[in-house]
């Protein structure tokens, strides 16, 4: 049974940092992308940043382009992504998640291709 489990949110004002993990366990599984989520309250799940599964390339939406950075460590089955800058707006739970498929660059931020999810961890940036 694949497992995603998300750590690292928490409070923390406007400006500062956070860096979220994710270990993922329960394979082998065939990944081909892992990426990062987030959803507010009344607001559609937005894709952040994807990487892939042992690899090394990466996208970011351009929304958060500059302030986010995700990376992997394959040792320790764990994804992370750094946060800078943090806005208010930026409050959100946030997600990770895998996909066992090819993605294009047009489907690598729908939510609707990634097969495994993990519980979220909520940020909350204030002003």
């Amino acid at each position: 049974q694949v497992s995603l489990v998300e750590s690292g949110g928490g409070s923390v004002q406007a400006g500062g940092s956070l860096r979220l993990s994710c270990k993922h366990s329960g394979g082998p599984y065939m990944a081909y992308w892992m990426a990062w989520f987030r959803q507010a309250p009344g607001k559609a799940r937005e894709g952040l940043a994807v990487i892939r599964y042992r690899g090394s390339t990466t996208h970011v939406a351009g929304s958060v382009k500059g302030r986010l950075t995700i990376s992997q460590v394959d040792a320790e089955d764990t994804l992370y992504l750094q946060m800078s800058s943090l806005k208010p707006e930026d409050t959100a739970m946030y997600y990770c998640a895998a996909a066992t498929r090819a993605l294009t660059v047009r489907t690598i931020f729908d939510a609707d291709e990634y097969n495994y999810w993990g519980q979220g961890t909520q940020v909350t940036v204030s002003s």
